[in-house]
């Protein structure tokens, strides 16, 4: 019961989350999650069609035109949600075992949310589950005094606290790396798998280490220099579109692959023992009793199947009726653009949700940026900032509530709960946010001035938004110098490294990174790779000192770490909507020669 209501009010919440884009990090706690979406601004797509963000960049902006404006309106916000966030759901529902079963995929969040669930419902194994019961509340009161402790000196701004601590100096720091003391991610550590933390750690290595120095060396060659950080014709715009690349590189090579090996085992009825490109788990032949447990939630988790036809139809018809409805809402997003976009969705749905179960990370604003600059770009000055902006929230709400699903599937899994029972609770609570989402963003922007660079909720991404729409009409040919290539070899490299991966044996392909793990940190920076390599170094030792505890407590330590500090996003949510800032800024700077 309780992880179909947790179910329930994750697609309630995420519904608001996947339409947002903030300057904020992700973290992955059931609440935390809900909180940031209320106060950080609903939809910066949205608000980027809004006359405030039409201003901020300027009437005279080459390409900013007075009629790829729409300001927000709570009924066409609420059909929208209703005709768009309903796919997601159904597009990769037959491919839950794949995911959860055959790949093996940590699923992190979910993980630590069953951790935390099941240890109020256990009946088997009372001592050890009082003990582990005990190291969560532990941690979990550890991590969340923790947080509590940080934000007394975490300012007002960016770059005061322990989240901007030069760890490793001020030159590392400026590289992003840092170690920023989240008890999230150094959760996450302890539950990925060392080689996910070690592909993490070294595309930050890489990425921010090697390729973006060099490319920022070649500024005013390559592109111009002096622009934003965020512009996309500068350094951003290869750390977006060169992430993209490893992502789809490795996510369509296991898409393929998955497809091959089912449609080869549907040829062969004499299945065998199929080589996903996944890190393996190894069971220990110490307990049947382990055995035994989980062979009881594989039969659990596959008695109730969604038939395959159920969720094709489904698709197929809400498809439909997007296709038709979309258009009226946003006349430049032609119907046929709606089609495509819905025939390449589920693609990238399973790419993000592969990349979710790796690393925690929900990317669904990177697949959102793919879809805005195609449309963009396809249709063109007349409408194409605004047809690329709804193709972005189409794009992104599609990827992101499949991720959100496939992490709940988990949750799940390892709570022994009825697959239907999850799936009718998502959409119950999908069509939940799909009015509660836009009420409670409704309220924010009658009451404050959202968007407003001196109000108290700014909506950076907005002017990113719109901006990257503007960037779309002009063409892949705005790009900096050498982005195409660079993101052609990348995506190259990426089907090579899996390549390598399945052909290698056991003993030599465990130790081949993961390219959609190292991935991640190309785009959002490297301190949350040091922090998740911190944790995995922490479970190393402690399985080298003492393997059958490691096994025992690592998931319950990293469950406490990763709700405590997620759980005290609440109380900060709470300060910052009444408007009571950190008392203290701690700030770190380069000491004045006497």
């Amino acid at each position: 019961e309780n992880t179909v209501i947790q179910t329930c009010v994750v697609a309630c919440y995420g519904l608001a989350f996947s339409v947002i884009k903030l300057n904020l990090k992700l973290t992955s706690s059931v609440f935390c999650r809900n909180i940031l979406s209320l106060t950080g601004g609903f939809g910066s797509y949205m608000i980027a069609m809004d006359e405030r963000t039409y201003k901020l960049i300027g009437a005279d902006y080459p390409g900013n035109r007075a009629e790829d404006i729409k300001n927000p309106g709570l009924g066409w916000m609420t059909g929208f949600l209703f005709v768009v966030s309903f796919l997601g759901l159904f597009s990769l529902t037959p491919l839950r075992k794949v995911m959860v079963l055959d790949y093996k995929l940590t699923y992190p969040s979910g993980t630590a949310t069953a951790m935390l669930i099941n240890s109020f419902h256990t009946h088997s194994g009372a001592e050890l589950a009082g003990k582990q019961v005990k190291c969560l509340g532990k941690y979990l009161s550890i991590s969340f005094i923790w947080s509590c402790f940080k934000w007394f000196f975490s300012g007002i701004g960016d770059s005061c606290g322990f989240d901007n601590f030069p760890s490793f100096g001020l030159m590392l720091f400026r590289n992003t790396f840092y170690f920023d003391f989240s008890p999230t991610y150094v959760g996450c550590g302890l539950i990925c798998p060392h080689i996910v933390n070690c592909s993490v750690l070294l595309g930050a290595i890489i990425s921010w280490g090697f390729l973006w120095p060099l490319i920022s060396a070649h500024a005013g060659d390559w592109y111009p220099s002096g622009l934003e950080s965020n512009n996309f014709k500068g350094l951003y715009g290869y750390k977006v579109f060169i992430a993209i690349a490893l992502i789809l590189g490795d996510g369509l090579y296991n898409l393929i692959k998955i497809i091959y090996i089912s449609a080869k085992e549907m040829c062969n009825k004499s299945t065998k023992q199929s080589k996903l490109p996944i890190v393996n788990e190894v069971i220990d032949n110490e307990s049947s009793k382990v055995l035994a447990e989980q062979r009881k939630r594989d039969d659990i988790f596959l008695k109730d199947r969604i038939p395959t036809w159920v969720a094709a139809s489904g698709y197929v018809a809400l498809a439909a009726i997007s296709t038709a409805t979309i258009p009226i809402i946003f006349p430049p997003l032609k119907w046929y653009l709606v089609l495509v976009s819905y025939i390449i969705a589920p693609a990238l749905a399973f790419c993000n949700s592969y990349g979710t179960g790796l690393t925690d990370w929900n990317l669904s604003s990177t697949y959102g940026k793919i879809g805005l600059f195609i449309i963009a770009s396809l249709v063109g000055s007349d409408g194409g900032v605004m047809a690329g902006l709804a193709a972005c929230g189409v794009m992104m709400s599609i990827v992101s509530t499949a991720a959100d699903l496939m992490q709940d599937f988990k949750t799940g899994y390892l709570t022994l709960s009825s697959a239907k029972s999850m799936f009718v609770s998502q959409l119950l609570g999908t069509a939940m946010g799909c009015v509660i989402a836009p009420l409670t963003f409704w309220m924010f922007w009658t009451a404050f001035e959202v968007g407003s660079p001196d109000g108290p909720y700014k909506a950076p991404y907005a002017v990113i938004f719109r901006e990257m729409a503007i960037l779309g009409i002009e063409g892949f040919s705005e790009l900096p110098k050498h982005c195409l290539a660079l993101c052609f070899g990348f995506f190259i490299g990426a089907v090579l490294v899996n390549l390598l991966r399945d052909v290698t044996p056991k003993e030599i392909s465990q130790f081949i990174p993961i390219p959609m793990a190292m991935a991640v940190p190309f785009y959002i920076g490297a301190y949350f790779a040091v922090d998740m390599f911190v944790g995995t170094v922490i479970l190393f030792i402690w399985e080298r000192i003492n393997q059958k505890e490691a096994e025992d407590y690592a998931g319950a330590v990293a469950s406490g770490l990763i709700c405590g500090d997620g759980i005290w996003t609440i109380p900060s949510a709470i300060l910052s909507i009444s408007r009571i800032n950190p008392p203290i800024c701690m700030y770190f700077g380069p000491s004045l020669n006497s």
